[in-house]
């Protein structure tokens, strides 16, 4: 598993959808360009639900989405 050097991490786990979308965005809108979020779901769907927000959103880019055995995490950039 590829580590990354995180600005911020977001725990979203226990959430379901939407929420992990919207507090990403809420967090992600926080941060400096460059910046990195983490953010830790436990809900399957945050994949396709994240992966899908960030190619639709300008100013945002997924790095990375690890499945992991119960959490998943979700590198977030802001790309402006």
């Amino acid at each position: 598993m590829i580590q990354y050097d995180a600005t911020e991490t977001l725990d979203v786990k226990g959430e379901h959808c939407p929420m992990p979308v919207v507090k990403t965005k809420q967090n992600i809108d926080q941060l400096a360009e460059g910046a990195i979020l983490e953010v830790l779901a436990t809900d399957p769907g945050s994949m396709s639900d994240l992966g899908g927000w960030a190619d639709t959103t300008d100013g945002v880019e997924i790095v990375d989405q690890q499945e992991g055995d119960d959490v998943y995490r979700h590198y977030v950039r802001k790309t402006e």
